[in-house]
């Protein structure tokens, strides 16, 4: 795919060329042989950089309105004369395996900023509401340098939990109606959440976006911390209007101030996810192939069972 060398592309990142960036992104993406090297050798050269950007996850159920607070809160931090890249992730079908890309579509504001990157990318069948280089593509935007990153989900469930694992902060976007109580003692998606984000605090529903907030804290209590030990915060917004984006930015800064030393040591937990998953698509491609499958079929059950206990090991170790 790429004409382009390494040294090219360490020299474009390094400058802040962003036509560099979209194409080291694009070839990291690629399924053929030879860009898959090359883009190992770019990832390699980001590692030698010591930037830490805010690798911030968000997610929510499709329509509770994700792009549209990326779009008021990422130009409010543009605005601030902070840099904002946005990696979405859009579903892709499973029909014909295309994807719209269009959430850059609804971030009419942040697209026209100059300190702001906007990459959609497909899901490409893959769960947990992000794809199989988002971790990579993130570790391309901080070697950029910068000092927000976010990534959007496909659109969660309860029990998608996937990017939690790999941003330092999760977000989660809740609706002002729907739902009860018993909604925010669920296990699952809730459980490792840093802040709930009460979206849509607009005419009718902001009466409602109140409540829902008060039910969360009440719902939170019972829960008490989440997956790291934190307790999670709550905030009510409306994008629309852009009301609630400060008290939004203040428990993100909070909370890398606070944590600074414990997030450098979790990327390291971070980076062995990835390479985890990673090494389990590779598997999983290996067996889709026909003649993977048909030997896969032949064997007896005995067989089969022992060769996954071989898998496991080699994933283990």
């Amino acid at each position: 795919m790429s004409q382009l060398t390494l040294e090219t592309f360490r020299e474009g990142l390094l400058n802040k060329d962003r036509a560099i960036l979209s194409q080291a992104i694009t070839l990291l993406e690629s399924s053929l042989e030879s860009d898959e090297k090359l883009s190992r050798e770019i990832l390699k050269s980001c590692e030698e950089k010591k930037f830490y950007s805010q690798i911030i996850g968000v997610s929510g159920a499709p329509g509770v309105g994700k792009s549209t607070f990326l779009d008021s809160f990422g130009t409010h931090l543009c605005q601030s004369k902070k840099t904002v890249a946005v990696l979405t992730i859009d579903p892709s079908s499973e029909v014909s395996g295309g994807s719209i890309l269009g959430d850059k579509t609804r971030m009419n504001q942040l697209s026209v900023e100059s300190n702001a990157y906007i990459r959609p990318s497909p899901s490409k069948g893959d769960l947990g509401g992000i794809n199989r280089h988002t971790y990579q593509v993130s570790c391309l935007l901080e070697a950029f340098e910068f000092d927000f990153i976010f990534i959007e989900t496909v659109g969660v469930g309860q029990s998608e939990t996937l990017l939690a694992e790999l941003c330092d902060y999760f977000l989660l976007l809740l609706g002002p109606a729907g739902g009860d109580d018993l909604q925010g003692i669920k296990k699952g998606i809730m459980e490792v959440v840093d802040l709930f984000v009460i979206n849509k605090a607009d005419g009718d529903f902001e009466t409602k976006a109140k409540m829902k907030s008060n039910e969360l804290k009440m719902a939170l209590s019972i829960l008490g911390r989440n997956s790291k030990n934190e307790k999670p915060n709550s905030c009510v917004v409306s994008a629309l209007e852009k009301k609630g984006l400060k008290d939004c930015e203040s428990f993100i800064n909070e909370y890398f101030r606070t944590y600074t030393d414990k997030i450098k040591d979790r990327r390291k937990s971070q980076l062995r996810v990835s390479k985890q998953k990673l090494f389990l698509y590779q598997i999983e491609d290996v067996i889709k192939h026909s003649s993977v499958q048909k030997i896969f079929h032949q064997q007896s059950d005995e067989k089969l069972k022992e060769k996954l206990n071989q898998i496991e090991k080699i994933i283990k170790d």
